[in-house]
């Protein structure tokens, strides 16, 4: 071939390229409800959670949306994710080091938060409750007005101990952690 017929057939490959790259990004839209992630450490322990994050947008939350005692993938899209560098104790229970699913059964008074061995799941459609590692129920925190809008997940952490947060609507609860040297 003549350089010029390469020339143009690169320039022509190069145009396609590009002009296919940007006709893709103008039909990939950001999701209503957004990948977020958390982190704490504490001395060689580090814990992460990835979820997304719903939002009110003026709907009744739980109850309605978020149904009482059925299992809920604990925010939206994915089954949130925890992944923890070693054990920790939730309550008094051992928690090993690796990566679970999170699903919680939400009702009034109290919720059971549950950590699940099957990865990768879309929502709670497929949730198998023989593989459940652990569970424990905590109580639930009311409060007044909406404060949070979207779904979140922090810690609150003081030194070895934390409490990892669930916090949506006017519903708040709290799952003690502590790190185990």
């Amino acid at each position: 071939m003549e350089k010029t017929t390469l020339l143009t057939l690169f320039a022509t490959i190069i145009s396609f390229l590009f002009s296919n790259d940007l006709h893709g990004q103008e039909t990939l839209k950001p999701r209503p409800s957004p990948t977020a992630v958390v982190t704490m450490k504490y001395e060689n322990t580090y814990v992460k959670i990835t979820y997304c994050q719903p939002h009110k947008r003026g709907r009744v939350i739980f109850g309605d949306l978020v149904p009482y005692g059925k299992v809920w993938r604990t925010g939206a899209n994915e089954a949130s994710e925890i992944t923890l560098t070693n054990d920790i104790l939730i309550n008094t229970d051992t928690l090993k080091a690796g990566t679970y699913s999170i699903f919680t059964v939400p009702r009034k008074e109290k919720w059971t938060v549950i950590f699940n061995r099957e990865l990768g799941q879309w929502g709670a459609y497929n949730y198998v409750e023989k593989s459940d590692i652990l569970r424990v129920e905590v109580p639930t925190q009311k409060v007044e007005d909406v404060v949070w809008e979207p779904f979140t997940i922090s810690f609150a952490q003081v030194n070895d101990k934390a409490d990892l947060q669930l916090m949506w609507d006017k519903t708040k609860v709290s799952i003690p952690l502590k790190f185990i040297d």
